[in-house]
């Protein structure tokens, strides 16, 4: 397919960005799902010497986000002592922090991951850049008053002092969660938006990135897939593109992220996802992070995606790459 089809067709395309309900997942909520049978089932695999991973995953990976926040509330009611807790005692490694981001609350693993990613010596621009690039307003709301509880602080404060230059500009800008959530589309801006893109890039000496990350950061999906078909007709490149050869380091990586996310976000994930498996290693924080947190969002659609791609199934690269209760825990989410 051309990549004019390709963006043709994106014009009406569903967007994980504004979609709000699970239709695109592969965990759903459990029929019949009886709380006591799973808390006991838990306390079980995990009392005396050794653990039964296999129950630990057949619960945890099969219960929504929801269920299982019942299943910690009942848990610390019956035995007194916290879920997370007992399985930080009892297991350890990867699949130790799988089965821990299981069972927190789905913005608050998000916050927990965005406080990882700016603590310590170092700030880990990529995780940054992958989760305000695709997360939703409201995902970024709930994951700002997530931050405020677990810190005491202000998400915005916080990475002010963290993030610096355009690319701190641009994921500031992100992180206040405003994107325009309208979905008429304006065609006579997408053209102009098209048009001021094309002159303070590829047309002028030097870019202007402010003008980039204004429309980029501030219009709707709907509007922003209309000025990316606009873009291409008056440049012949297409808007990434341009952005790779004008732009450098984050600011490029982050622009880049945004442009593949109005696009497509599982697209944007299975990328993503290839990348943390390629290689001499695995990146499991990564793996572990994209796999729970669009477990109820769109993994059927990322895995459709990463087929389409690599010409293997997600499943499969799983099953070579991974391997232990990690990997099998994996597995149960991805679904086959």
């Amino acid at each position: 397919m051309s990549g004019w089809e390709e963006l043709e067709m994106l014009l009406d395309s569903p967007s994980s960005l504004t979609v709000t309900s699970n239709v695109r997942g592969t965990v759903k909520d459990k029929p019949n799902f009886k709380v006591d049978e799973d808390v006991s089932a838990l306390k079980k695999a995990m009392e005396g010497i050794g653990t039964t991973e296999k129950t630990l995953i057949e619960v945890l990976t099969q219960r929504s986000n929801a269920q299982r926040q019942l299943i910690v509330k009942a848990y610390e009611k019956k035995n007194g002592r916290k879920l997370v807790d007992d399985l930080e005692g009892d297991t350890h490694g990867d699949f130790e922090d799988l089965l821990v981001a299981l069972v927190t609350p789905t913005a608050v693993y998000d916050c927990q991951e965005v406080i990882k990613a700016i603590k310590g010596a170092g700030t880990t621009e990529c995780t940054l850049t992958e989760i305000f690039a695709s997360r939703s307003n409201k995902q970024i709301k709930a994951l700002s008053e997530a931050y405020l509880a677990e810190t005491g602080k202000a998400l915005i404060h916080d990475l002010k002092s963290e993030v610096s230059g355009e690319y701190g500009k641009a994921l500031l800008i992100l992180a206040e969660g405003k994107r325009d959530e309208s979905t008429n589309v304006d065609a006579a801006k997408a053209k102009a938006d098209a048009k001021a893109l094309y002159e303070a890039g590829e047309k002028k000496w030097g870019t202007d990135e402010d003008k980039f990350i204004d429309i980029l950061c501030h219009r709707s999906v709907p509007q922003l897939r209309q000025t990316l078909v606009e873009y291409k007709n008056i440049s012949k490149k297409t808007l990434q593109e341009s952005i790779e050869s004008e732009m450098s380091g984050n600011i490029e990586a982050l622009l880049v992220a945004v442009v593949k996310c109005v696009k497509t976000v599982p697209l944007y994930m299975a990328e993503i996802l290839f990348k943390s498996m390629k290689g001499a290693g695995t990146t499991e924080s990564t793996l572990t992070r994209i796999i729970v947190s669009r477990s109820e969002v769109d993994l059927m659609d990322i895995r459709a995606q990463y087929k389409k791609l690599f010409g293997v199934t997600l499943y499969s690269q799983l099953e070579s790459e991974v391997s232990g209760s990690y990997g099998d825990a994996l597995k149960h989410l991805c679904g086959q």
